[in-house]
């Protein structure tokens, strides 16, 4: 049986922290942090059973951070070059150590990773982990990395700008000299000679406070002052993050998520991922990319599983559920995608994203029903919700670095209070939650597990019936969207209104339909709501009534 993958994204940071009272910019000790063992074997089971097949744990790896660990031997970092108190994930410090704020016992940290990726393979999830290849933290150092492995920069000579075996490029003759006070309450300011280029292609000494100044661009064998392409050897980088990547493999890893993929040259990636492979072959890869215009060779040359549908589903469903453009313009998404939507991961929150309950999205989270329908169900590809979105968690806190911007903190020592409650002291139950966030987790629990329950949406075709409509008067094609999936003798009818207001429509379906079925028009048939389990005897025929609620969807099970 195919398997459509589900993940569950969670920060550990957040999702084990109990204190229920936090302070901005507060410390770990004034604010706490989760750690790995609260992904006990409960909490795995709980996860697993709401219908997950995979978990990608959030800021795993050590990163730069304002708390200080030097007691334990771990190098402390100089403020001026973190951004909040816990530091950003993607500011990685160590490619070969986890974070010490996860772990109960500094000293057995990596112990501790490794008996949580046990517990989650004995739970029966995979265990996707970042890996970002793009950047590190400016002081990054690993203390973790075995002896006969070089450290990143240990060779360079930074007298050059660019070198193919530099692992860093280098503002020559110039000192680190951002738009902003290097100290941060140090008496001795963060000092870097000559600096090296910022992780977002910022390839000069001055980065801002809207750049990624707490990280260095790894150097590819890419030379962005002349445009050459240096891969001939092979670059001392594509070897060393090569060997990160079968370093955790190794231990268990199920997948990565791969941080700015469009970043790294993909001929790197090719040949990467292929050695990878070749030891590992279950392993996947899914690649943070914004370009479409490069999605299909990121896929076929370098050899990525899956890709994230931001730029086109995600911003079009946001746009919908806001009324910002017709639902129409869903139909034009996968049709930019024919021939690889099976390959890009659907989704509506995550780190990166403001959540739904945002004042800045939808401003509740119920709102968000017709697209997560149409997200999870469309096609056979991978679908993904974020930890609280599945609570209405609003994110509307100021945690501290961020601000107050509709996202939970990557940045900070905070508390998810919607999980806190959810978790319950390890009861894993309702009891705790408001009446609205039991309204949002039952409709997710009841929409999670038919993405493999259903064997239609699991692995069926995918027919628009959009076209059908478009000058249907008993359908607006500017605020509903409706689509078939189907399988052997099961046909899915989704349907989704994003609009305010109740409604009844009717669904035109054509004999060319009934032929891509290869079914019979006019049949009666026990027909079933998935979502709320309600069943009666009606005709599939070609003008389906359908009586739908206010930014709600109905997922119709036709079996002939």
């Amino acid at each position: 049986m195919s398997e459509k993958i589900v993940i569950y994204q969670v920060l550990p940071r957040l999702f084990g922290n109990k204190r229920h009272k936090n302070k901005e910019n507060g410390t770990i000790e004034e604010n706490g942090c989760g750690k790995f063992n609260a992904f006990s074997d409960k909490a795995l089971e709980e996860i697993k059973k709401f219908g997950y097949t995979h978990i990608w744990y959030t800021g795993v790896l050590e990163h730069a951070t304002k708390t200080d660990y030097s007691q334990y031997g771990i190098k402390r970092n100089h403020p001026a070059v973190v951004k909040g108190r816990a530091g950003s994930p993607y500011a990685v410090k160590d490619y070969y150590d986890v974070s010490p704020d996860l772990a109960e016992n500094v000293t057995k940290r990596m112990g501790e990773f490794e008996d949580l990726l046990d517990r989650t393979h004995n739970a029966g999830l995979k265990v996707i982990m970042d890996f970002v290849p793009n950047h590190v933290a400016r002081e990054y150092y690993s203390d973790s990395r075995e002896k006969m492995i070089d450290d990143l920069g240990a060779s360079d000579n930074p007298n050059m700008p660019f070198l193919p075996y530099n692992n860093f490029y280098y503002i020559k003759n110039e000192a680190f000299a951002p738009s902003f006070d290097l100290c941060d309450g140090e008496p001795e300011p963060y000092f870097e000679m000559p600096a090296k280029a910022t992780g977002n292609d910022c390839f000069h000494a001055h980065p801002s406070r809207n750049d990624w100044y707490e990280t260095i661009k790894l150097n590819y064998g890419v030379n962005y002052f002349t445009g050459e392409r240096c891969f001939d050897p092979t670059p001392d980088t594509w070897m060393k993050m090569c060997g990160i990547l079968l370093y955790w493999a190794a231990k268990g890893v199920d997948g990565f998520r791969c941080d700015m993929a469009e970043m790294v040259p993909v001929e790197f990636w090719h040949w990467a991922i292929a050695k990878v492979k070749e030891a590992f072959p279950d392993i996947i890869f899914i690649a943070e990319i914004y370009n479409p215009g490069i999605y299909r060779n990121f896929l076929s040359y370098g050899n990525f599983d899956y890709l994230y549908d931001k730029v086109g589903l995600y911003d079009t469903l946001r746009a919908a559920v806001r009324c910002e453009t017709p639902t129409s313009n869903i139909t034009y998404c996968w049709q930019q995608l024919e021939g690889i939507q099976e390959k890009m991961l659907n989704f509506l929150e995550n780190h990166d994203e403001q959540r739904i309950a945002s004042d800045f999205f939808a401003q509740n989270a119920m709102a968000g029903i017709p697209a997560a329908i149409v997200s999870a169900t469309m096609n056979t590809n991978p679908f993904m919700i974020y930890f609280g979105q599945e609570l209405g968690e609003p994110g509307m806190e100021k945690e501290g670095f961020s601000g107050l911007d509709g996202r939970t903190t990557i940045f900070d020592y905070w508390n998810l209070d919607c999980i806190t409650r959810w978790i319950n002291n390890g009861n894993f139950n309702e009891k705790m939650l408001t009446d609205s966030e039991k309204e949002i987790r039952r409709f997710y629990a009841t929409l999670v597990p038919l993405l493999n329950g259903e064997k239609a949406i699991r692995e069926g075709s995918f027919y628009d019936l959009m076209w059908l409509n478009y000058e249907n008067p008993e359908f607006d094609s500017t605020r509903q969207y409706a689509f078939l999936r189907a399988c052997g003798r099961e046909v899915i009818m989704v349907v989704a209104n994003f609009d305010t207001q109740d409604t009844v429509i009717t669904v035109n379906i054509t004999d060319e339909v009934f032929d891509f079925l290869h079914i019979e028009s006019e049949q009666k048939h026990r027909t079933v709501n998935l979502l709320n389990k309600q069943d009666r005897e009606e005709y599939f025929s070609k003008n389906i009534k359908v009586s739908i609620a206010a930014q709600s969807g109905k997922i119709l099970k036709y079996k002939f």
